[in-house]
């Protein structure tokens, strides 16, 4: 399968993000409630929802200057360069999830310089078996498809996308990572795309 590409990598239109206690449950598509929610390995669940049949596609690791939202959420300042990890999970072969992890570079040091070399390991799969692991509170938003810079997926899936993002903290040095729950998304195959395109 050939590598995703992006149309637009400006990167300048963010999504807004809240803390889940702000936001009405009733907004929330109920499919996708309890996996934004949930405080578990979402690797792990998605592992289960596509009976085994997952993997991870890097689309791009590397140094680069973060967000300004993703900057104030890791306390660092605007102009520092951190890496920039950004893969899709896929389940049964479909792009289910667009995740976008921050690692600051004052994070990458001592045995967490291994988090260079994830390659395709799922990152999170690392974050819940680490002893040291503590997770934030967790913020979740509501954008579209054409004002990200999201990947070029496979069947033009366009429209509402929900996502949620926290910072881990591994020996108390932080990370940011960011879900996008893609249009394709069939948790335990159920569609979300009637949900998706209210």
């Amino acid at each position: 399968m050939p590598a995703l590409r992006f149309p637009n990598r400006k990167f300048h239109l963010e999504p807004t993000w809240h803390s889940y206690r702000r936001v009405p449950g009733a907004a929330v598509p109920r499919p996708l409630r309890s996996w934004l929610l949930d405080r578990g390995s979402l690797t792990e669940r998605l592992i289960k929802a596509s009976q085994g049949q997952f993997r991870v596609e890097v689309l791009h690791q590397h140094m680069a200057l973060p967000h300004l939202s993703e900057c104030h959420a890791l306390g660092i300042p605007s102009r520092q360069r951190a890496l920039v990890r950004e893969v899709v999970l896929y389940g049964k072969n479909e792009p289910w999830v667009y995740a976008r992890s921050i690692i600051p570079v004052k994070t990458l040091t001592g045995r967490l310089r291994s988090l260079t070399k994830l390659d395709n390991r799922p990152l999170g799969a690392l974050l819940f078996n680490d002893v040291s692991m503590q997770r934030s509170q967790i913020e979740i938003t509501c954008t579209n498809t054409d004002t990200l810079a999201l990947p070029a997926l496979p069947g033009n899936f366009w429209g509402k996308v929900w996502g949620r993002r926290s910072v881990f903290y591994l020996d108390q040095k932080p990370l940011l990572v960011s879900e996008m729950f893609l249009p394709g998304f069939k948790p335990y195959n159920r569609s979300l795309m009637p949900h998706f395109n209210r």
